[in-house]
């Protein structure tokens, strides 16, 4: 069976990420990728993980004390696009867009925010780094923050970036779908 697209973004982000690196967890939610993310870099790596609701902050806190990792994750009650602020150069960067599962169905990502986030990332993305965006646009700030990413990832100069976009094309109700988007290495 065809891997689903978080299964991808996860694929995609374990070739790239060594123990040790530092990466980033846009949009936290209910903690899984950070959780993820913690592993993938080990004792010696380190997550920053963005959320605007405390609720998102919590559950990740306590998923990430439950497996024993939280001493490598820094979760900022702040907004993705507050991800230039990182001083040192990100391996990975990971979206989920849309709303937080199980929480607040009105508090959702929003195009411009996305897109200045999203901006933001790749200016702290190492050459050879990757960041993943899963587009969750069924519900109504979805289609147009979906029309603003794509449109942003499409504009991306093609010598500095690579931009996958990886989507079942026969799936009903606004499947999410994933951007991936790779910085490349200067020649």
């Amino acid at each position: 069976m065809l891997p689903n697209v978080l299964e991808v973004a996860r694929r995609l982000i374990q070739e790239r990420v060594e123990a040790g690196a530092v990466v980033v967890d846009a949009t936290m939610g209910n903690g899984h990728d950070t959780l993820f993310l913690a592993r993938l870099v080990g004792e010696r790596g380190k997550v920053i993980a963005y959320d605007i609701q405390p609720q998102a902050l919590e559950q990740t806190r306590q998923r990430l004390i439950q497996e024993n990792v939280l001493e490598r994750a820094t979760l900022l009650l702040a907004s993705h696009e507050e991800i230039d602020r990182i001083s040192e150069p990100v391996s990975a960067i990971m979206f989920n867009l849309g709303y937080l599962p199980g929480g607040n169905k009105a508090i959702t990502t929003q195009a411009a925010s996305t897109r200045k986030a999203i901006a933001a990332g790749l200016r702290v993305l190492k050459p050879g780094g990757i960041m993943t965006i899963v587009v969750y646009w069924g519900h109504a700030a979805g289609v147009p923050e979906k029309a603003e990413v794509e449109a942003y990832c499409a504009e991306l100069p093609q010598r500095d970036y690579l931009v996958l976009k990886y989507q079942y094309l026969n799936q009903r109700n606004q499947a999410p779908f994933l951007l991936a988007i790779e910085k490349r290495v200067s020649s």
